[in-house]
């Protein structure tokens, strides 16, 4: 799929996983400073974030479909997971969106939204009636992100520990079909 501004939506591929990895790194410096203890934010590491991007996909079962938004210019723009959603460790018939992550000079230029429409697409063509996701109670522009696409909490709250601290996730869902 190809989204604004030239941007290609595809799989993932193991030749992705350290770009995939600052994504992911730089995303969560970004995106959770004041929300997560800033110790564990400055030891996380790139390197050690790719061998394990690359473990997950190598071990995979094929229920976490793993995208990258692909800039016209051969960078990664995003980096989007799903997956049947999980109850504790119990799999429903429901959707998940589990990671959605942009390096932080690409937020508001459209790839995340367009990793978005395409894994609500995906769950919706594979007739999943909803999808979940679950986000940082604190993450004030995640939350407006995702209510702009539809997504609503729903009143279910976690903590989600972190370098030893509870840190209150809120989860939110879509209607896909109906």
């Amino acid at each position: 799929m190809t989204g604004p501004a030239g941007l290609r939506i595809r799989p993932m591929t193991a030749d992705d996983s350290a770009g995939v990895a600052a994504i992911r790194v730089r995303g969560w410096q970004y995106a959770y400073r004041g929300m997560i203890p800033q110790a564990y934010l400055d030891t996380m590491d790139v390197a050690a974030e790719a061998e394990k991007q690359r473990a997950r996909l190598a071990g995979g079962d094929g229920s976490v479909v793993n995208l990258v938004a692909e800039a016209a210019d051969g960078t990664l723009a995003g980096w989007a997971a799903y997956g049947p959603y999980r109850d504790g460790e119990v799999r429903t018939g429901d959707g998940e969106l589990y990671a959605l992550y942009l390096p932080p000079e690409r937020i508001g230029q459209g790839a995340g939204r367009a990793l978005l429409t395409e894994v609500t697409g995906r769950c919706a063509a594979a007739g999943l009636p909803r999808m979940f996701l679950w986000v940082l109670k604190g993450n004030a522009r995640a939350r407006r992100f995702y209510e702009a696409a539809g997504f609503t909490p729903d009143g279910a709250e976690d903590p989600f520990e972190v370098g030893g601290v509870a840190v209150p996730e809120v989860r939110y869902v879509r209607a896909l079909t109906g």
